[in-house]
């Protein structure tokens, strides 16, 4: 078998490799422009290949070349990879050898992939996310251009009565022309929104977990898929302090000489799924008359901004009990479950 380890760029890559069959070893920068990275490895299709990177952006091409040719590729968690260093010095020679070392000594700290489908569906909802940021900021400025001329309606702004009152704002020549404009990058953002939704909503519809996820108050189409889409498999995840960690809803800690030091949650994982868990938790916090207490408890306590994630990281918690369970959220609560604790 050929071990390969790539030190990954945009333009260029750094392997280094060896067939562990005949002992043949090298190293080599390979060109991504003129297609010498696709020429090296197409001169081994046919042979087991395990190729080993770090987590990195821009890899979607190698992924499905290296799928195309049936070579495993193996990503690896990228601060356990540097954590391997021996040395201080770091050059794209020494990753490429410390990729290799790790794969060949099995040692690889590799992560957890999903499947292309699941990955095309995850462009669904990052696009409409895109999308509706992109609607929010066209919306916050014809509400500044509203307040300057004396118009304080907020959500009734986008009412039919209230678009007439915008409409018959007496403004200046330019002013008029930011006007129209907005208006209408709001009508065309709608309009590419609007499918976009029909698409999530028909995605979840199709999937026994989503549906199961949105009984629970505040969670629909959009934050059920983004959900198991990030997580991908429920069995994955041991506790449910795992499952907080991988979403970024825990404290960094710096804990040493028996003094506990925390600070602000990691925010590691997708900063997407976990935006959405807090919107959630705002609407469940409406809803549920428990979740309302403690979040103007820890409100009244901290701020309304550390009680929207303490519910996030509840909200994702109990999520993951129901999916893993099997139970709706009618279930969970009379069942009085553990489910859904900050445990």
């Amino acid at each position: 078998m050929w071990i390969i380890g790539c030190d990954y760029h945009a333009k260029f890559e750094e392997i280094a490799f060896v067939n562990q069959a005949t002992g043949e070893f090298g190293r080599k920068q390979l060109q991504h422009g003129n297609g010498e990275a696709e020429q090296f490895y197409r001169s081994l299709a046919g042979q087991a290949v395990r190729v080993g990177i770090e987590s990195t952006g821009g890899t979607r091409w190698l992924e499905r070349l290296l799928g195309e040719l049936g070579m495993e590729l193996w990503i690896g968690d990228a601060a356990r990879i540097r954590a391997a260093a021996a040395h201080k010095q770091k050059t794209d020679r020494r990753d490429a050898e410390l990729l290799l070392q790790l794969l060949v000594e099995e040692r690889f700290p590799r992560i957890w992939r999903p499947t292309p489908e699941q990955q095309d569906l995850r462009q669904l909802l990052v696009h409409r996310h895109r999308l509706v940021q992109m609607r929010t900021r066209v919306k916050n400025q014809l509400q500044a251009l509203a307040r300057n001329e004396g118009i304080q309606r907020q959500q009734r702004l986008w009412s039919e009565a209230g678009q007439r009152e915008l409409l018959g704002l007496s403004l200046g020549p330019w002013s008029n022309v930011r006007r129209s404009d907005l208006l209408s990058l709001l009508k065309e953002l709608d309009g590419r929104i609007q499918p976009l939704d029909q698409h999530v909503k028909q995605q979840a519809e199709q999937r026994s977990e989503v549906r199961l996820l949105m009984t629970h108050p505040g969670v629909g189409p959009v934050i059920g898929m983004a959900f198991v889409l990030t997580l991908g498999d429920a069995a994955r995840f041991a506790s449910s302090k795992q499952v907080a960690s991988y979403l970024g809803l825990v404290p960094l800690e710096r804990s040493s000489g028996g003094r506990q030091r925390l600070g602000h949650i990691t925010k590691q994982g997708s900063s997407l799924l976990r935006g959405l868990l807090v919107e959630g938790a705002r609407v469940a916090a409406r809803r549920e008359p428990e979740w309302k207490r403690r979040y103007i408890r820890l409100a009244l306590k901290k701020n309304r901004s550390i009680a929207a994630v303490a519910l996030a990281r509840r909200l994702g918690v109990r999520l993951w009990w129901m999916w893993k369970l099997g139970l709706t959220y009618g279930q969970i609560v009379e069942s009085h479950s553990h489910a859904g604790s900050p445990a």
